[in-house]
């Protein structure tokens, strides 16, 4: 998500928000895109990564769009707390957290399931 009013012709760091929380990016916390503009934060893609692929959680039931990919969805999902508009798919919370675990650039695990005798679908 881009801050409302931000220059598009002069981005800057700050007019980048992630779309679950709603936080600016500063540059000192991983996000991660997907299309036209959609960020998630290091931080809600940890949250959303142990609710839905680690706690085999969902938010809501089939038929909902993903923020991410903005397709309709039909695997489980992950939804902001704090925003009802913010829904992030099973197949994004994988990609994204598979791109950011790769990424040299920032110090940032997949989480582990706590009880590692459980394998992770």
């Amino acid at each position: 998500m881009q801050r409302e009013g931000a220059d598009l012709n002069n981005m800057q760091p700050e007019d980048f928000i992630c779309d679950f929380s709603r936080r600016a990016w500063d540059g000192s916390f991983p996000m991660v895109e997907g299309h036209r503009g959609a960020l998630i934060s290091g931080d809600c893609l940890t949250i959303a990564y142990r609710f839905v692929v680690l706690e085999e959680q969902t938010s809501l039931e089939p038929g909902y769009t993903c923020t991410m990919c903005l397709e309709r969805r039909k695997d489980r999902c992950w939804q902001s707390p704090a925003y009802e508009d913010a829904l992030i798919c099973l197949r994004c919370i994988r990609q994204g957290s598979t791109k950011l675990d790769k990424d040299p650039d920032w110090d940032w695990e997949k989480p582990k399931a706590e009880n590692p005798a459980k394998p992770v679908t």
